[in-house]
């Protein structure tokens, strides 16, 4: 079983600091020297790989809102931490990134006008250069609880709970004309289209954060046991139909849940302490329901992963070595004579690694990327006789959970429906290391 240290560094306006992963002295260390960001993978990151899946390492949380102070050595670090996970041979499965709020984007609605509160040569834009250059993605913490809650009442609560707004409701973007049916839909958006007025446009979003509290004060009457198992059970059904947000119909929303138990010991406002799906002694908040997910069988659902047409043939070898050496990949398949070496290219024996790779670790946060070099496809790759994992000619396959680059919190697997008590080894098996600055 992986940690799951994600929801740790969560930060809200006037919290204090959450110290997970490395001190704010160690990571401005991180910044300004390779030798120290090289020593800090090896501690945290390569000495638990593979018995730990380690899919991505996030540098603070909501630094450019929360700790601005620190955003010059933001960029420096990812970079040297990306460089030390080259050296180890890591990068193709270990993304470096960092979560920002929606507070970085001053007028996320209409969502086609949002943009970030930045210039050209911000920390921002050099944060978009590197994911894109790494092939990361954007982290974004996204609250619809507190859009609603912060939005005067422009907003209705139907919208920030996933729930069916009447004709006289419905919210759509003027200049668009999208029909916007959930704030976190318009929130992922926002963010979307504020990278496309910085001119990257081909970055991913994975959603980093996101909940709803089931108790608050006096002052928080919108934080309720109700409305926490509604939000949440509804983001499970959203995130499930594997498609993403207006603008980006066919890049899923990748999605993790803050938080599996309760903190009963933060400080702050009562809603602080009431994240969790879990009370402290274990016990559900709420009912947990999959019923809403795509776990159904069959070839209509599963996703493969397959080399791109367009990768070169030396970024494909790379991948390939790596999925058959680290990625313990079955490749004895693609060796010759037998039954899946036939066509004899570096393409189609790296289509085979990659997706066995990821059939067999999509549901422990394993990735379909490979330096950029892979994509997801529903199209079924298999050919007389080679017959690719996940397929429905495949005894092994499982073919269930939806496509991403980093999984998605709410599909749990095959057989039956997981009870609550199962939520935690299910969240828990892909880990996302938090270096809080």
């Amino acid at each position: 079983m992986g940690a799951f240290m994600a929801f740790n560094g969560r930060r809200v306006p006037g919290d204090a600091p959450s110290t997970r992963g490395i001190q704010l002295s160690e990571n401005t260390g991180v910044g300004q020297s390779a030798s120290t960001a090289a020593a800090w993978v090896n501690k945290n990151v390569a000495s638990y790989v593979p018995a730990t899946n380690i899919t991505a390492i996030a540098v603070g949380s909501e630094v450019l809102s929360s700790v601005p102070r620190v955003a010059p050595v933001l960029v420096s670090a990812m970079n040297n931490l990306h460089k030390a996970l080259v050296a180890s041979d890591m990068n193709f499965h270990v993304k470096v990134s960092s979560p920002q709020s929606l507070d970085i984007i001053p007028k996320p609605f209409p969502p086609s006008t949002a943009v970030f509160n930045s210039s050209p040569n911000s920390t921002i834009y050099q944060l978009l250069q590197f994911l894109k250059n790494t092939n990361s993605y954007y982290m974004l913490n996204a609250y619809p609880y507190y859009g609603y809650t912060n939005g005067n009442g422009i907003f209705p609560i139907d919208y920030a709970l996933f729930k069916p707004l009447t004709s006289v409701k419905q919210i759509v973007d003027p200049n668009t004309l999208f029909h916007y049916n959930s704030m976190f839909d318009a929130m992922v958006d926002a963010t979307y289209y504020s990278m496309d007025a910085l001119n990257f446009s081909v970055i991913p979003i994975v959603v980093t954060e996101t909940g709803w509290p089931s108790q608050g004060g006096a002052n928080e009457p919108d934080a309720t046991v109700e409305n926490a198992g509604t939000f949440i059970n509804n983001l499970i059904r959203r995130v499930s139909n594997n498609s993403g947000p207006p603008s980006r119909p066919n890049i899923p929303i990748n999605t993790y849940i803050y938080e599996l138990f309760n903190e009963d010991k933060r400080p702050g406002p009562v809603s602080e302490k009431n994240w969790g799906m879990l009370s402290t002694n274990g016990t559900a908040v709420f009912p947990l329901s999959l019923s809403g997910s795509s776990q159904t069988m069959g070839n209509a659902t599963a996703v493969f992963c397959v080399a791109k047409d367009d990768a070169s043939e030396d970024k494909l070898q790379d991948g390939l070595n790596w999925a058959c050496g680290q990625g313990q990949t079955n490749c004895s398949v693609i060796q010759s004579g037998q039954l899946c070496y036939l066509p004899n290219s570096i393409k189609n024996h790296a289509s085979y690694a990659y997706n066995d790779y990821y059939q067999k670790m999509r549901s422990v946060g394993g990735t379909c990327d490979f330096d950029g070099t892979a994509t997801v496809t529903t199209n079924d790759p298999s050919y007389r006789p080679c017959i690719f994992t996940g397929s429905s000619n495949s005894s092994g396959g499982r073919g269930l959970f939806p496509a991403g680059d980093f999984g998605p919190v709410s599909p749990l697997g095959e057989g039956p429906k997981p009870s609550v008590s199962k939520i935690q080894f299910a969240i828990s098996t892909a880990c996302l290391l938090v270096i809080l600055l």
